[in-house]
C-alpha cells in the first residue's frame, strides 16, 4: 500500500522543530515509519497516521475524532491506533497526535534489533 507523501512531509516538518531528536525514516507496516531514538514513534499508512502511545490512555484516546483501533493478525494492538484524516485536519489536532507519540516515545521500549 502506498502512503500519503504530503502527510509524511507534514510529519517530517513538525519533527524538524526538535533538533535533539534522532530521527530515522524506515518503510514499515506498509507505510513510512518515523523512528525516534531507535523506537517506532509514528507511521504513515495510506492516508492515515498510525500512532504509538501509552496503552494506559487507550480509553481516553479511543474517544478522539478519527481514531481507529490497530488490528494486526486479528488482534487489537494496545498502545497503537490509526487516525483517519478527519482526526488531524486542523493544526491543533495534528499537533495533539504527534505530541502524544513523542511523549510516549521517551518511555517506550525499543524493539530488539535483528542480527
Amino acid at each position: 500500500m502506498a502512503y500519503d507523501i504530503q502527510l509524511a512531509d507534514r510529519v517530517r516538518e513538525y519533527l524538524a522543530q526538535f533538533p535533539h531528536l534522532e530521527i530515522e525514516e524506515k518503510k514499515m507496516f506498509s507505510g513510512m515509519a518515523f523512528l525516534i531514538n531507535d523506537k517506532m514513534c509514528v507511521n504513515i499508512s495510506g492516508e492515515n497516521l498510525m500512532c504509538r502511545f501509552d496503552p494506559a490512555r487507550e480509553e481516553e484516546i479511543a474517544e478522539r475524532s478519527g481514531y481507529l483501533p490497530t488490528i494486526m493478525k486479528g488482534k487489537a494492538m494496545k498502545g497503537y491506533c490509526y487516525v483517519e484524516p478527519l482526526g488531524f485536519q486542523n493544526p491543533d489536532e495534528f499537533k495533539f497526535w504527534i505530541d502524544l507519540c513523542l511523549e510516549f516515545n521517551e518511555r517506550a521500549k525499543s524493539s530488539k534489533k535483528k542480527k
